[in-house]
């Protein structure tokens, strides 16, 4: 496991959503059941990272096809991780369907504004104003609100959320509830503020600022619906 540690950037965030995942699966007695699908991006780097079944999906399609893994075994705890772009870009008309459908899945979105994979570029949340490689005068447009979109499509008894990596505590109670909500037969979504120095371009507590100051854009807590 720690020589897998090299394949995320320095200071990147993915790692603690990881870390924390595999401690509520460990809490709950999950981890033999417990299957990780990766969209392409920077998801893609934990495909050896935790002891539990995982494999990658196109672009996009991670979203389907744990919908796919959960109705051929119904007794597994099946994960979608995916970044943003895979979230509200090329895979939103999947999420919004399995939500509508409340397919008994878990996604797990990470949110740090930017493409990281492939440069930084301008991604469905990125903020307004905010500078990128294809934003270089300023992102013009408003960021794009996942969990809020998805609150008029859900059915009773889902759960959406969002935390950060820097909330560990809140960010493994709402893994928890959404692994619950799972179990007994709903759809759960659960985004993840995280850092991204690389393309942020930030360096220690800078890092650290800059994501709790995307606390003020991208509220914390639970949707209500």
């Amino acid at each position: 496991m720690q020589e897998n540690l090299a394949k995320f950037c320095p200071g990147c965030g993915y790692p603690i959503t990881l870390m924390m995942m595999n401690k509520t699966l460990e809490k709950l007695g999950l981890q033999k059941q417990a299957v990780l699908g990766l969209d392409i991006g920077c998801a893609l780097l934990a495909w050896n990272y935790l002891p539990i079944n995982t494999f990658q999906t196109h672009h996009g399609r991670v979203v389907p096809t744990m919908m796919g893994f959960k109705r051929a075994r119904n007794n597994s705890v099946c994960f979608a991780l995916v970044g943003d772009g895979g979230a509200y870009a090329i895979g939103l008309q999947s999420l919004i369907h399995a939500a509508k459908r409340d397919e008994p899945i878990t996604v797990i979105v990470t949110n740090n504004t930017v493409y990281g994979m492939t440069g930084g570029q301008t991604a469905p949340t990125t903020l307004h104003g905010q500078i990128t490689p294809t934003s270089p005068e300023g992102n013009i447009e408003e960021p794009f609100f996942g969990p809020e979109l998805l609150k008029d499509i859900v059915k009773p008894g889902a759960f959406l959320a969002r935390t950060a990596v820097n909330e560990v505590k809140q960010l493994q109670d709402y893994l928890e509830k959404a692994i619950q909500t799972q179990q007994a037969g709903h759809f759960s979504l659960v985004e993840v503020l995280s850092f991204c120095p690389t393309n942020w371009k930030t360096v220690g507590v800078d890092t650290i600022n800059k994501l709790n100051g995307l606390k003020e854009t991208f509220k914390l807590g639970e949707i209500e619906f």
